[in-house]
């Protein structure tokens, strides 16, 4: 709870990954990766309750080794087309009303209960509805485009930024999937944690924001991970 405002964390972890088979339970660091999502969202001086929703058994006993409260997720909301707000309405809706509902996806191992609790302390003093996480981007997104089915580099930067150095060029974000916060009532309303107004972000550092989707985020985290 912080000032009245309670907050519910959520964790979606389903069972099946194509591209790195059983990822939410690798062991990185020595713990499953879902523990350090789960241990981030007890350690928050905010977080009332952390749950953790899965399809799949193995997920959901580690999950209570860890401490998290768990609900089973129905395989209809595991499948490749559920969405991720199907898995968390399904919580929601299986679960007491809190004022907040924070996303943290397990992928997410190096974002810690620091994170979570300046993120909270944000929300309140924004008084926003929603806030999403961030980080720069590696490069300026000026130093990018699609390419043509031959290659071609004629258009590919536009001329006003051919005689930039990157440090001249303005600071791009991206969404770095760690900590999605949303008021519950306008959650359901609009279905998403991106809401129409009153959103902003959380700003955080690259490091903090390793996402692990494939085999060399896993590396990147584990090489990482030895900081802390």
């Amino acid at each position: 709870m912080h000032n009245g405002k309670t907050f519910l964390a959520i964790i979606p972890a389903r069972g099946g990954s194509k591209r790195l088979p059983r990822k939410n339970i690798l062991e990185l660091a020595g713990k499953p990766l879902i523990a350090w999502s789960i241990e981030a969202g007890l350690q928050s001086k905010h977080i009332d309750k952390v749950i953790v929703s899965s399809d799949d058994d193995e997920i959901l006993s580690i999950a209570k080794d860890f401490g998290s409260e768990t609900i089973k997720r129905p395989d209809a909301l595991a499948s490749d087309t559920a969405t991720s707000f199907d898995a968390i309405k399904h919580t929601i809706d299986n679960s007491k009303k809190y004022d907040y509902i924070i996303l943290l996806q397990p992928t997410s191992p190096l974002r810690d209960e620091k994170h979570i609790d300046e993120a909270i302390e944000l929300l309140e003093t924004k008084q926003a509805d929603a806030l999403v996480s961030v980080c720069e981007m590696d490069h300026s997104l000026l130093w990018s485009n699609t390419l043509p089915a031959d290659g071609s580099m004629n258009d590919f930067l536009r001329d006003e930024v051919k005689s930039k150095r990157s440090q001249d060029l303005e600071t791009y974000y991206r969404l770095n999937g760690a900590i999605y916060i949303a008021k519950t009532d306008r959650l359901l309303k609009e279905e998403s944690f991106f809401l129409k107004d009153n959103i902003f972000a959380y700003r955080m550092d690259r490091k903090s924001s390793v996402d692990i989707d494939e085999e060399i985020d896993f590396r990147i985290a584990e090489y990482f991970m030895k900081d802390k």
